[in-house]
């Protein structure tokens, strides 16, 4: 029994306290180059947030790749509309949605999203892809809330570049506050106010000085990953140096299959051969080729060719898997990204969607509670101020109450999915309102737009049977009628 005992010892003394542990902590030959000091957040982007930030915006100026991702997520985020605002407000006695004053609010606001929204007049809609845009690229953006602006709801946005903000700027106040690249926070490291470049540092350096602007006026807009962090990150930093090499293997392929096309060749001395001494009267070398030309090289010469044979057999599957681990950094699907959708199947294709849609429904979430919401609370008070929402003072939360319809998608298969939800509805599993709010509509909308249309049928003596009976017949002409020019032209 001793003997086991000590055999067992010598085994576990061997193997090292880390075998019993994690096999991540080991320290051998493998990972004796994996570093990891532990820093805090603020402290490791002091030093490479500018350079992930410019590194990134080259990104986005050079490779097509980053552009088509920062194109997909400002249309599956934002949308063709917007994000929709749609007021909620109840009558105080009934709790019947109070209709009139909900239109007046989501007026003025549509009116000031169109016309007002910031500062140099860019729409709400354009501005919030400016926004979410910047955050992606640069990891963070700055819009400040301009209370008492001149215009006629004394309420405007100035979208700020996150250059402005001084990450070198790092200092202990006697308040108590400390500075942390350029974020003023209190002893709880709630952010109390922002020191600002008043100019770009990309534009001047010279006479340039910082201004504080309270935080209640801005709205730092990033996502935070670290308790610590004060700053944001740009989404590409981990696909970063993969989307640089890329880019450049790319480039030489296209390079070496130009190249390849062409057919170049070189002129070489044949060996035991009389020396080629150069071009005599009426003699010359070959240096451009037509097709079906036959020529006699010099005496002495002769001709090898070049031929790269590029691009590659493997060059798709390469690129493929590069893209596929691309496309998992970005969070995005990798057909989205690539605009690659062969051998995809409808099984495939549908649940890649739905999940990819999952990510896109998550970001408008996280849009709206760190942006819109900041925003619509802000308008919402100068609004009232300006006298543009008319509603008893005491009254001004219950008419805050809203809802946002964020942009949503067509089914996959509408037929199978439409069928689907019908079956969900006959056994009670969901409602109209949610099965429309997945498509980003209103079922009140719905409810209102039917009401008008059975008057206007009835104002012209028709029933909603006869006139759905009619535009079935004028669908089924045009049907009939694309299908003969259809065959007409096969």
């Amino acid at each position: 029994m001793k003997g086991i005992f000590e055999r067992l010892k010598g085994v576990f003394k061997r193997q090292g306290p880390y075998r019993r542990g994690y096999q991540g902590a080991k320290i051998n030959r493998f990972t004796a180059d994996w570093l990891t000091p532990s820093l805090v957040a603020d402290h490791i982007l002091r030093w490479s947030l500018p350079i992930l930030r410019n590194r990134s915006r080259d990104l986005e100026r050079n490779n097509d790749y980053v552009r088509n991702f920062l194109r997909k997520l400002e249309i599956n985020v934002i949308g063709p509309k917007g994000v929709i605002l749609q007021a909620k407000a109840k009558k105080a006695l009934t709790e019947e949605l109070d209709l009139k004053n909900n239109q007046i609010i989501e007026q003025e606001w549509e009116r000031w999203s169109k016309h007002y929204a910031t500062v140099d007049g860019i729409p709400l809609r354009d501005a919030c892809k400016m926004v979410l845009r910047s955050v992606a690229r640069d990891g963070e953006v700055i819009v400040r809330c301009l209370r008492g602006f001149d215009n006629p709801y004394g309420f405007a946005l100035q979208i700020i570049e996150a250059d402005h903000l001084d990450e070198r700027l790092n200092q202990d106040l006697p308040n108590g506050n400390k500075i942390t690249l350029g974020v003023e926070k209190d002893i709880y490291g709630r952010a109390v106010a922002y020191w600002l470049w008043e100019k770009h540092p990309g534009e001047t350096l010279q006479g340039n000085r910082h201004i504080r602007v309270p935080a209640d006026e801005i709205i730092h807009l990033f996502i935070k990953e670290r308790p610590s962090q004060s700053r944001g990150v740009p989404w590409v930093a981990t696909a970063m140096l993969k989307l640089r090499m890329l880019g450049a293997y790319e480039e030489a392929e296209v390079i070496a299959a130009r190249v390849s096309a062409g057919k170049m060749g070189f002129f070489i001395q044949v060996p035991e051969a009389a020396q080629y001494t150069g071009k005599t009267e009426g003699e010359e070398l070959i240096s451009e080729v037509e097709p079906g030309i036959l020529e006699i090289l010099p005496p002495g010469v002769d001709f090898k060719p070049f031929d790269p044979g590029r691009p590659s057999a493997d060059f798709d599957k390469f690129v493929k898997a590069m893209l596929r681990g691309i496309s998992a950094g970005l969070g995005c699907n990798y057909n989205t990204l690539c605009n690659d959708l062969e051998s995809v199947n409808y099984s495939s294709l549908r649940a890649g969607a739905l999940e990819e849609r999952e990510v896109w429904m998550d970001l408008q979430e996280w849009f709206i509670d760190n942006f819109l919401e900041k925003v619509y609370e802000a308008w919402f008070e100068m609004a009232y101020l300006a006298g543009r929402i008319n509603v008893p003072y005491g009254d001004i939360e219950r008419y805050k109450v809203h809802i946002w319809q964020a942009r949503r998608w067509d089914w996959v298969d509408p037929l199978k999915d439409i069928q689907a939800k019908i079956l969900e509805l006959k056994n009670a599993l969901t409602t109209r309102t949610r099965i429309l709010a997945e498509k980003g509509i209103d079922f009140e909308d719905i409810l209102e737009e039917l009401v008008k249309e059975k008057e206007l049928m009835s104002k012209y003596g028709l029933k909603i049977e006869d006139v759905d009976e009619k535009m079935s017949l004028v669908l089924m002409q045009k049907i009939v009628e694309e299908g003969e020019e259809n065959g007409n032209k096969a």
